[in-house]
């Protein structure tokens, strides 16, 4: 082997430089978005907080990591699992649903304590810090329609709430460009894989994990600090 010339090493180091600059250049340019949140205010329709059972909430926007991290932190959610829904069951598996021919989205399933929380509440941080309801079939880096913004309502009541909400934050325009959440009914969630459940929290160095969804909990303390909790709910706290 010929020893390197001290130009080679230079010109070496060079083209090193370059090619971190450029992929320092590539996380900032797929991972902005993740910084961003938008100011709304509270669902004018919404249910009153009020002593019952546990309720269910079953929300798209993205992939389930960070939605599931996000939500594993707000103040009377019992638990959130990730999984599928729009699709069979049979389909309901992660290989499958990636190639987005199946009708699933990556969704989350939310377990809430309606005296403590609202689903009025919890849709207004899907809104705001969990997902960008305006982005079609894609969020961020994420592109299919398995990736989709979808809220999945499970009763008439959650479709007014959702419905009436979408209205109302398309006719404030605070959001640059429409609202394109779909809101369908449930059909059926099916859980992920053991793996993906709290990924967030099991794998915090993660570069598309500190790059996409570590900031969504960022702003989800300091635009939500009365609904913020600092440890979070997580699936084994609560096994099936």
């Amino acid at each position: 082997m010929v020893a390197p010339t001290k130009n080679s090493r230079s010109l070496a180091l060079i083209v090193a430089g370059a090619l971190t600059l450029a992929a320092i250049g590539f996380l900032s340019l797929n991972y902005a978005r993740a910084e961003s949140a938008v100011v709304i205010p509270a669902a004018t329709l919404d249910n009153p907080k009020a002593a019952g059972t546990t309720q269910t909430a079953v929300l798209a926007g993205g992939c389930f990591w960070g939605m599931q991290g996000v939500f594993e932190h707000v103040k009377g959610v019992k638990q959130v699992l990730s999984g599928y829904s729009g699709g069979d069951r049979g389909s309901a598996i992660y290989g499958i649903v990636g190639t987005g021919a199946t009708g699933h989205a990556e969704s989350i399933q939310i377990t809430f304590d309606p005296s403590q929380v609202t689903y009025g509440e919890l849709l207004r941080i899907y809104f705001s810090v969990a997902h960008d309801p305006t982005q079609l079939n894609y969020q961020g880096p994420d592109h299919g329609t398995q990736y989709r913004s979808n809220i999945f309502y499970a009763g008439e009541q959650q479709k007014k709430i959702a419905t009436a909400y979408v209205e109302q934050l398309n006719k404030s325009g605070i959001f640059a460009k429409p609202i394109v959440t779909r809101v369908d009914a449930l059909k059926g969630f099916y859980a992920a894989e053991d793996y993906h459940q709290d990924y967030l929290i099991h794998n915090p160095t993660s570069p598309y994990i500190v790059y996409n969804d570590l900031p969504k909990i960022e702003n989800l303390k300091k635009l939500f600090p009365a609904q913020y909790r600092e440890k979070p709910v997580m699936v084994t706290d609560n096994p099936a």
